[in-house]
């Protein structure tokens, strides 16, 4: 699960700490962090494709394949890596002002944090190639130990760098920036020094020399490309959220990033257990087993809601008391502002919770175009709903985030359909 939620664990430490600083950089951590997530998802969801791939692979037996699979898909994300990065130091000014047009303090505060977290983004790409591998090969516990590293360095040069603590200047927003590159780097070096020692990756050939294979890199963007787009469109529909947010005023969007900083912490059982369903419908169907994957989508929803309404029930009901050791500070409120959005938002994690792990399970079969034209309508409900009640009405705050229960509501019902008819049998790589 934390494996998973990488950049989520990076989000909740910069906000937490920003939020102590004052309330504008929080208003900007909030707008800037969803950026760089959605950043993120997009090298993320290109791995998708590769460890789709490696799970088949090891359902079929044929461990000896994997090597070049994993070299594949690492030279392509350092490629768009080099592309991410030319776009986040060079067009990031132009593209905020799209967003953030009545907020000139958020907006700079954008800018600071971005230029230092855009170096972040080499480390996370090859570092989610090395974590689909193991997903992939289903080996999943050192992740979980570097994620631990990545978020105590993060954490300590966060605070650090942030408020000019352990001798390091005061750097507020924009340290907080470099602080999550630099935690990125060190986690990403922590796990190549595992993966040199791990004698069980030598029958899988994944010390031999990286050659590019064009064929293979068309097929991971085949299964891939539907999956990038569906984390483009769903993380960058935030983007947009909070830009229509800016437009209620700073007050909401402290408010709304209050909210989507629990929301993340909140969703790291949801990115784990997505992920889970992902590798193993696709080994499922590499062992011939194509009649349990709807069931297997069943049980690790439910699973997944278990867990997540373990979580969120107590901290969504007595948020003031359990958020405190993060949160507290003499004025507290903002979190009780929040309050409403805190209640609706135990709907919008039910059924998040269901929708991504079906969706990740459509993934896993390798019928991701499909998925993708289910997430476009979805998505097109959800913008249009957002875009009328922030410029039409004056329902308030709490109805734009009603927006997520309605976009959920829709995905579920269109995958399930999809799923049970069975048509995704056909696909075949």
């Amino acid at each position: 699960m934390l494996g998973s939620a990488a950049q989520n664990v990076i989000a909740l430490s910069d906000a937490v700490l920003l939020y102590h600083r004052g309330e504008v950089d929080f208003a900007a951590i909030g707008f800037v962090g969803v950026f760089y997530i959605t950043i993120a998802a997009i090298g993320y969801s290109f791995s998708r494709g590769g460890q789709i791939i490696i799970a088949r692979r090891m359902g079929e037996g044929r461990p000896e394949a994997i090597g070049h699979v994993f070299h594949t898909m690492l030279l392509f994300e350092l490629a768009l890596a080099a592309i991410m990065w030319a776009f986040m130091r060079f067009a990031t000014p132009w593209f905020f002002q799209l967003f953030l047009n009545h907020s000139p303090e958020v907006y700079q505060g954008a800018l600071e944090y971005i230029h230092f977290r855009a170096y972040g983004i080499f480390f996370s790409y090859a570092g989610v190639a090395i974590i689909s591998l193991y997903t992939g090969i289903a080996r999943t516990a050192f992740i979980l130990i570097d994620t631990v590293v990545l978020a105590i360095v993060n954490l300590a040069l966060n605070y650090g760098l942030i408020f000019g603590k352990f001798g390091l200047p005061e750097m507020g927003i924009g340290g907080s920036g470099l602080a999550s590159s630099i935690a990125e780097g060190i986690a990403f070096v922590v796990f190549v020094i595992y993966m040199l020692f791990d004698q069980k990756l030598r029958p899988m050939r994944v010390f031999t020399v990286p050659e590019m294979d064009w064929k293979l890199t068309r097929q991971q963007l085949k299964i891939s490309l539907p999956v990038v787009a569906h984390a483009a469109v769903g993380q960058g529909s935030w983007i947009f959220f909070f830009g229509m947010v800016e437009n209620l005023g700073e007050r909401s969007l402290a408010i709304s990033n209050l909210a989507r900083t629990v929301y993340l912490l909140l969703s790291i059982p949801l990115w784990g257990f997505s992920s889970g369903v992902n590798t193993l419908v696709s080994n499922l169907i590499g062992q011939g087993r194509k009649d349990e994957v709807l069931a297997a989508a069943w049980k690790t929803g439910h699973f997944c809601w278990i867990v997540t309404m373990v979580l969120a029930v107590p901290i969504l009901f007595f948020p003031g008391k359990l958020l405190y050791p993060l949160l507290g500070k003499s004025d507290m409120s903002l979190v009780t502002e929040t309050q409403p959005v805190f209640y609706l938002m135990l709907l919008i994690l039910s059924l998040a919770t269901f929708g991504s792990v079906f969706v990740n399970a459509l993934s896993g079969t390798g019928a991701t175009w499909f998925g993708l034209k289910l997430q476009g309508i979805s998505i097109a409900v959800y913008l249009a709903y957002i875009f009328y009640i922030t410029n039409y009405t004056s329902l308030g705050l709490f109805w734009v985030w009603v927006a997520e229960t309605l976009y959920w509501s829709v995905m579920i019902a269109m995958v399930t359909y999809y799923l049970r008819s069975g048509r995704w049998q056909g696909v075949h790589f």
